[in-house]
C-alpha cells in the first residue's frame, strides 16, 4: 500500500465548525487541523514516472493556513495526536471509485484502487480521542482508525464469497419464516409469511435466503403500494374504492394529454413540438423538428435521508433522474426539483420562541441525523448530484414542523404551559418530522416513437448497465417501509445507498445514443435499479413482456468480491439500470458503452417460460429458481381498517404578543423565511433550456412560484413546475390539507401562460404514519379529496409516490411523566407538483415566462 499525502481538506470555515464539535465533546482540544491521505492499491509497485504522476494529481484543492492552538493551558505543553476519519471499513467510497477511474484513463492501469481518508491532528490536553472521532464522523457511512498500523484495513478485501443461505422451514415454518425476517430485515407481513410457506410447501423444498430477500424487496411497500392497492373499511363500512383508484379516476375522466400512466418508471404527457439537437447515425449533430413528448415524476428518499443526509438525497436525485431515463424506450433528464420537510432546526444558541428548552424537548433517536444536520448536509447532497450529472435543479420547499405534547412556549416567552397531545399505551406521541421529507423530481423528455416499451422476444440480451456492486443499500426496500427506528441499527446502515453520479452520467450518454436512434433504436425496454437492486428489476422487466429468464450470478460486476449471493443479486448499488436487447445488437451496444466508459455485463436472456433461474457458476444449487408468479404474482391483497379520531383543538391565545413580535416570527419560520441558500448550491442553466428558476430580477431575489423550461432552442414553448404542500392543516383536516395543496400548485402556475386547467398535470406524494390510530382514516380522506378535486377541475393524476412508514420509535430512560416516546409526522401530508405546458409568443407573453 502506497501513502500519498494530500493538501488541506477542510477550509477555514469548515475546520472551525469541526474544531467546535471536537470542543464540545472533549473540553482538552486547543487545535485542530486535517489533511487529505490517499491510499493507494497497485499490482506492482509504481515507477518513479508513475508516482511522480500520482502525486500531481492528488495535489489538489486549496491551500489553507495551519490553525494556531490556543495557548497552553496551566503551563504545560499540549499533547498532538491523530486520528483519521475514513469510509466505512468494507466498503468502497464514490470518491474512490471515480479516483481509480481517472487514474486509468491517465494511464496508470496498474492501479486497483485509490481511497482517500481524512486525517485529523489533535491538539490538546487529555483528549478523549474515540469520543471526537465519533463527533467528527457520520457513524453510519464512516469509521474511525486511531492508529496508523491499521489504515491498511481501509483497502483490504476479502476474496472468497461469503456463502448461500438456506432457511430451513420445519415443522413450524410459520414461526420459523417469522424469526427469518427479522433477523434479515425483511419486514413480511403475516399473510406473507403464511404465503411463502404454502407456496414452499407446493413445492417441496426450503427457501434460500436469496429468494426471501427478493420477495421481501417486490412486495413491500415501498415497491409493492400495497395500502394504496388494499381494500379499505372505514368504520366499519366497506369503500367504494382503494386509494390508487381514487387518483386513477381523474386520469380516466380527464385522459386527454396523457400517453403514459401508472405503468412506467415516469409519466408521459404530449409536449409541443420543437427542434431538439442530438446526432444522427453518422454521429453529427443536427436539430430535429418533432413532439417533444414531457416526462414527469416526483418521489421522496426519507428513510437513508434521515440516517446519512448527504448520501440520502443525493441518492434520491440520482434515482429519480434514473427514473427519467428508464422510461419507455429512453428518455433524457432535462430539469429538476428538490425538497425537505424537517423538525424544528433548534440552532444551537439561538432556539426559537415555539421550540421548547433542551429540558422540555422530546429529543431523537442516536441512530438518525438531527434536523439541522440534514438541512445542511441534505441540500448539498441532491445539488452536488444534479450538478455533476449535469441537470439544473430549478424549483423546491423547505418546511420545518415539530410539535411536542410535553410542552410548548407561550406566545410571550414565559413558562410553558401545557399542551394537548395523545397518548397510547403510556407513551406519548408527538407531531414532527425527525424522519424527514427528502422529495426528488423533475421532467425530461422523451421521442414519440419511445413512449412505450417494445415487445421482448425469447433470447432476448438482458443487461447491467452501470457500476458495481457493492454491499450499500441492502434490503432498502424494506427498510423504507418500516417505522423508523423499528430495525436493528445495522439492517439501517445497510440500506444506505451511495452515490456516484458520473457514472450516472456515462450511462445516460450510452442510452441518449441509443434514443437517438429513432426507429432503430436498440434497447427494447429498460428499467432502473432501485430498491432491491437486480432482484426487483430484473424480474419486474421480464415478467412485464410475460416472460422468464436464465441469468448468471457471477456475471454481475462487483467491486467486493467476497459478496454472498443474497448481498450480490440484492444490493442497491446505484447508477444502474437493466435493458433487453436484440442479440444482434449486443455488439453494437457494447461500442457505445466502450466509448462512453460505461460498465456493462450480460447477466443472461430472456426465456419463454415464466420461470427465474439465478445460477451460480462456483457450483451448489441456483440461489433462485422460482416461477416468476410466486414472487410477482397474486400475493394477498392488503385489507385496511380505519377508524377516525377527531384531532384534539387548542384555541389561538396570542396573549400580549404585538403585531411587531408576531411578524417577527412568522419572517424568522424557515417556511416563510428567505431560503436563497437551497438555490444558489446548484448551477441553475446546465443545458440552456432554463427559462425562469428560482431567482428573480437584477437583486436575484427567491420568489419564482413556479419554474420554466423551453421544449427546444427555437422556441417559446415549453414546461412549467410548482409545488404545493400543506402538512399542518392535516392535523386537522386531512381532506381540506389535499384541497389546499392542489390549489397552491395551480396558482404557483398561474405565473405561466398554462392556458385551460386541463393541461395541468399532478404528481400526489403521501406522506403518513400508516397504522397509527387515527391516521388510515385521515390518509383515505386526503386522499379520495385529491381525487375528486382533481375530477371536478377537469386535471389528471398521472403520476405519484407514496411513503406510508411516517413514523420514528425510540425509547427513553423513565421521566416522571413519559417513559417511552414516538414521533409521527403531521397526520397526513401530501405535496402536489403540478406540470403543464406553456406556449408563449414572446410578444405577448409576460417577462418571466421568456426571460432567459
Amino acid at each position: 500500500m502506497l501513502r500519498v499525502p494530500g493538501r488541506a481538506a477542510l477550509g477555514a470555515s469548515r475546520r472551525a465548525r469541526a474544531f467546535a464539535k471536537a470542543k464540545l465533546v472533549s473540553e482538552g482540544v486547543l487545535g485542530l487541523d486535517s489533511r487529505w491521505i490517499h491510499l493507494v492499491a497497485s499490482e506492482r509497485p509504481l515507477t518513479a514516472d508513475e508516482a511522480t504522476q500520482l502525486e500531481r494529481m492528488l495535489a489538489y484543492g486549496p491551500q489553507v493556513e495551519s490553525m494556531p492552538p490556543a495557548g497552553p493551558r496551566d503551563g504545560a505543553a499540549p499533547e498532538r495526536n491523530v486520528i483519521w476519519v475514513t469510509p466505512r471499513l468494507g466498503t468502497i467510497s464514490p470518491w474512490s471509485s471515480k479516483a481509480t477511474d481517472i487514474a486509468h484513463v491517465c494511464g496508470l492501469a496498474s492501479i486497483t484502487r485509490i481511497e482517500r481518508v481524512l486525517e485529523y491532528t489533535l491538539i490538546g490536553h487529555r483528549l478523549d480521542l474515540a469520543t471526537i472521532g465519533g463527533a467528527l464522523s457520520d457513524r453510519m457511512t464512516e469509521s474511525v482508525i486511531l492508529r496508523d498500523d491499521e489504515l491498511a484495513a481501509v483497502i483490504e478485501q476479502g476474496g472468497t464469497p461469503r456463502p448461500l443461505g438456506h432457511v430451513a422451514l420445519g415443522t413450524d415454518g410459520v414461526a420459523t419464516l417469522r424469526a427469518a425476517s427479522k433477523r434479515l430485515g425483511l419486514a413480511l407481513a403475516d399473510d406473507e409469511i403464511e404465503y411463502l410457506v404454502t407456496q414452499y410447501g407446493t413445492l417441496g423444498r426450503d427457501p434460500t435466503d436469496v429468494e426471501l430477500m427478493m420477495f421481501a424487496q417486490a412486495n413491500s411497500e415501498h415497491c409493492r403500494h400495497k395500502i394504496f392497492n388494499a381494500e379499505w373499511f372505514i368504520d366499519g363500512k366497506p369503500q367504494e374504492r382503494s386509494l390508487f383508484a381514487w387518483i386513477k379516476r381523474s386520469t380516466e375522466a380527464s385522459p386527454a394529454g396523457v400517453l403514459s400512466a401508472y405503468k412506467d418508471n415516469a409519466a408521459v404527457v404530449e409536449g409541443n413540438v420543437a427542434e431538439r439537437f442530438f446526432p444522427d447515425l453518422d454521429g453529427v449533430y443536427r436539430g430535429h423538428r418533432e413532439p417533444a413528448h414531457i416526462l414527469g415524476k416526483v418521489e421522496t428518499h426519507n428513510h437513508p435521508t434521515a440516517i446519512s443526509p448527504f448520501p440520502g438525497a443525493a441518492t434520491g436525485s440520482g434515482g429519480e433522474i434514473r427514473d427519467e431515463g428508464a422510461t419507455g424506450r429512453g428518455g433524457k433528464p432535462k430539469a429538476g426539483l428538490v425538497g425537505f420537510t424537517v423538525s424544528d432546526l433548534r440552532l444551537p444558541g439561538a432556539l426559537e420562541p415555539w421550540e421548547p428548552a433542551d429540558d422540555a424537548w422530546i429529543g431523537k433517536p442516536g441512530r438518525i441525523a438531527s434536523a439541522l444536520d440534514i438541512m445542511i448536509d441534505g441540500p448539498l447532497g441532491g445539488a452536488a448530484f444534479n450538478n455533476e450529472f449535469g441537470r439544473p435543479a430549478i424549483l423546491g420547499y423547505f418546511r420545518t414542523y415539530e410539535f411536542s405534547p410535553r410542552a410548548v412556549a407561550t406566545p410571550d416567552g414565559a413558562a410553558p404551559l401545557a399542551a394537548r397531545g395523545e397518548h397510547h399505551d403510556g407513551g406519548s406521541v408527538a407531531r414532527g418530522y425527525h424522519k424527514p421529507v427528502m422529495l426528488a423530481g423533475g421532467i425530461g423528455a422523451v421521442r414519440p416513437g419511445h413512449v412505450e416499451k417494445a415487445p421482448v422476444a425469447p433470447g432476448a440480451a438482458l443487461i447491467v448497465l452501470g457500476g458495481p456492486a457493492f454491499l450499500i443499500g441492502l434490503g432498502g426496500g424494506a427498510a423504507s417501509s418500516l417505522a423508523q427506528g423499528a430495525s436493528a441499527e445495522e439492517l439501517d446502515f445497510a440500506s444506505v445507498q451511495r452515490e456516484n453520479a458520473e457514472i450516472e452520467r456515462r450511462c445516460q450518454e450510452v442510452i441518449d445514443r441509443c434514443w437517438a436512434q429513432g426507429d432503430r433504436n436498440p434497447i427494447l425496454s429498460i428499467h432502473d435499479v432501485g430498491a432491491g437492486g437486480l432482484s426487483n428489476a430484473l424480474p419486474e422487466l421480464v415478467h412485464d413482456a410475460g416472460l422468464g429468464a436464465r441469468l448468471e450470478l457471477r456475471a454481475i460486476p462487483t467491486g467486493e468480491p467476497d459478496l454472498s449471493p443474497l448481498e450480490l443479486w440484492s444490493n442497491e448499488a446505484q447508477e444502474r439500470y437493466v435493458l433487453a436487447i436484440a442479440p444482434d445488437r449486443v455488439a453494437e451496444f457494447a461500442a457505445l458503452c466502450s466509448r462512453e466508459r460505461a460498465p456493462w455485463a450480460q447477466l443472461g436472456t430472456a426465456t419463454a417460460e415464466g420461470r427465474l433461474v439465478l445460477a451460480d457458476s462456483r457450483g451448489g444449487p441456483a440461489p433462485v429458481d422460482l416461477p416468476l408468479e410466486v414472487v410477482l404474482g397474486k400475493v394477498p391483497r392488503m385489507v385496511r381498517r380505519a377508524e377516525p379520531i377527531a384531532p384534539p383543538r387548542t384555541p389561538l391565545a396570542l396573549a400580549s404578543t404585538t403585531v411587531a413580535e408576531a411578524l417577527d416570527r412568522v419572517l424568522g419560520l424557515p417556511t416563510v423565511a428567505d431560503k436563497s441558500f437551497l438555490v444558489t448550491i446548484g448551477d441553475r442553466t446546465v443545458g440552456g433550456l432554463v427559462s425562469r428558476d428560482s431567482l428573480v430580477g437584477p437583486f436575484q431575489v427567491p420568489v419564482a412560484d413556479c419554474a420554466l423550461t423551453l421544449a427546444g432552442f427555437d422556441t417559446t414553448a415549453g414546461e412549467v413546475m410548482a409545488i404545493g404542500e400543506r402538512p399542518p392543516v392535516a392535523l386537522l383536516d386531512a381532506a381540506a390539507a389535499s384541497r389546499l395543496a392542489i390549489a397552491e400548485a395551480i396558482t404557483n402556475l398561474a405565473a405561466a401562460p398554462i392556458g385551460p386547467l386541463g393541461r395541468i398535470k399532478l404528481s400526489c406524494n403521501w406522506m403518513a404514519a400508516a397504522g397509527h390510530p387515527g391516521e388510515d382514516a385521515r390518509l383515505y380522506a386526503a386522499v379520495r379529496a385529491a381525487g375528486e378535486l382533481a375530477v371536478a377541475l377537469g386535471i389528471s393524476i398521472p403520476v405519484g409516490k407514496d411513503s406510508m412508514s411516517m413514523r420514528t420509535v425510540w425509547s427513553l430512560a423513565p421521566a416522571p411523566v413519559i417513559a417511552a416516546q414516538s414521533v409521527a409526522p403531521s397526520h397526513v401530508d401530501e405535496r402536489a407538483a403540478a406540470l403543464a405546458q406553456f406556449e408563449a409568443e414572446l410578444a405577448g407573453a409576460p417577462a418571466d415566462a421568456t426571460n432567459t
